[in-house]
């Protein structure tokens, strides 16, 4: 069998080389720096950036595959076609002349697609929090958010004006309503009606792959604050393009569209361009552009950004856009059901070496599903599984502490439209035969013992110090 993951793991040998001792007599600055890397890179946890090697996708985002099959490229180079006079740069921020006719005409066409007053078009879901949650929540105001929010929204909840921040436990319907009494019991000025609850959920949480329970939690908030001051937003960046009428998300498809005052939608993913929008009415939009730093102070979008966006949205709205969705969610069940089905997976689950907790009720032909299926393993044993999965041709991320909580290491896997059944079982094949490794390894009683393809990875990593 082919090793694909030769070029991987001499990348990752590489980034845990430490860099502190080699500085000592030297500049505070870099040394303290490198001495800071070096701390992740003694445990394994360096991370390079990767060239690709692998020879099945199951990591990236393009879930529709509107970018591997060309659909939206031909869109795009469509749309360059019919803006022949176009500037690259926008040449300056929002404000200060960088709104040009195309911007206008995109963010009226999406706003109308979407069945919202205004979108506003940003460079990244980053800026899109960060514009959002630095800016919409007032003095007064009390924040409460899914404990596994997007890192880019808690990042714009650190310089918010609403200081008290509430986190609940994730899609805990009873710890919500816990949360929401005592802000009520505590805030005089929101049980008045006169300051607000602003509510930050995700439809699909990128990390876990489920599915936020968004109408529970509105009527939960709409009882307990009558007034309409308890407002959400949701992070749309895995579910847009990917479900509801035409693609347009989970909170469209769910009808709540009324109920939810702000969504953040990402172009980079389902739609496999670039850049994010926000959804609102004109008043959020107002208030951003007017006090959202990080619009006021960037450079508005370029052409080519915004040509591939909406060649994105136009894209997604096709048949085959439709029919790609259809697929993946059969897909995912083929998936799910051949997976779990397999007597090793069955064994090494049953042992905890791997699981999958969205997934143990077995329910997934009967509740809505998401493409995102990961694999949560013991602590360490993401890496091995994905240098396992590397070697098989197969790009699998490891996602390991700090970006997720201690003992909750996983590889995500992203199934997508462009992979083919034989690509999913030979996906299912690659896990089952490390899992069997494991096994055999936890039989053996032997704890210094190493998969083989980590064993490939570690001793060059082991090659490294002994050179140093």
């Amino acid at each position: 069998m082919t090793d694909h993951g030769a070029q991987w793991r001499r990348e990752w040998a590489d980034a845990q080389k430490l860099k502190g001792p080699g500085l000592k007599g030297g500049s505070a600055f870099y040394r303290n720096i490198e001495e800071e890397l070096d701390l992740a890179r003694q445990s394994g946890g360096g991370l390079p950036l990767h060239l690709p090697s692998h020879t099945i996708d199951f990591s990236t985002c393009d879930v529709l595959g509107l970018g591997r099959t060309g659909a939206l490229r031909e869109e795009f180079l469509n749309e360059l076609e019919a803006n022949p006079g176009f500037h690259i740069t926008a040449g300056g921020s929002r404000l200060c002349d960088g709104t040009n006719k195309y911007h206008d005409n995109l963010e009226r066409e999406i706003a109308e697609l979407v069945g919202v007053e205004s979108a506003l078009l940003v460079h990244s879901g980053w800026t899109a929090n960060q514009a959002i949650w630095s800016t919409v929540p007032r003095s007064g105001d009390v924040i409460v958010y899914d404990e596994l929010m997007h890192a880019t929204a808690l990042a714009g909840m650190k310089v918010s004006l609403a200081l008290e921040q509430k986190p609940f436990r994730h899609n805990d319907i009873d710890h919500f309503i816990e949360i929401l009494e005592d802000i009520k019991e505590i805030s005089p000025l929101v049980k008045a009606g006169k300051r607000c609850v602003v509510i930050g959920v995700e439809s699909y949480y990128s990390m876990d792959g489920d599915i936020c329970p968004l109408r529970e939690l509105i009527d939960t908030a709409k009882e307990i604050f009558p007034q309409g001051n308890a407002q959400f937003i949701v992070d749309e960046a895995h579910s847009f393009g990917c479900m509801g009428p035409n693609g347009l998300g989970f909170v469209k498809e769910q009808g709540l569209e009324d109920e939810v005052a702000i969504r953040m939608i990402t172009l980079g993913k389902a739609l496999a361009a670039s850049g994010a929008c926000i959804l609102s009415n004109n008043t959020i939009r107002s208030l951003l552009i007017n006090q959202a730093k990080v619009m006021i102070c960037s450079v508005a979008p370029a052409f080519p950004l915004s040509a591939a966006g909406r060649a994105g949205f136009t894209v997604m709205q096709s048949e085959k856009a439709q029919e790609a969705r259809e697929y993946l969610h059969d897909l995912t069940l083929f998936y799910l059901d051949k997976l779990t089905s397999n007597p090793i997976y069955k064994k090494a689950n049953a042992k905890g070496l791997l699981r999958m907790p969205v997934h143990e009720d077995g329910d997934w032909h009967e509740v809505p599903i998401t493409h995102i299926v990961p694999i949560w393993c013991k602590p360490k044993h993401a890496y091995y599984l994905s240098f396992h999965l590397v070697r098989d041709g197969i790009n699998g991320t490891p996602i390991v502490f700090p970006v997720v909580a201690r003992g909750e290491d996983r590889v995500r896997i992203f199934l997508h439209a462009h992979n083919t059944h034989e690509e999913v079982e030979t996906l299912i094949k690659s896990i089952c035969s490390w899992a069997e490794e494991m096994l055999e390894i936890e039989a053996s009683g032997d704890k210094n013992r190493l998969p083989s393809a980590a064993r490939l990875a570690y001793d060059l990593m082991e090659e490294e110090k002994v050179k140093n």
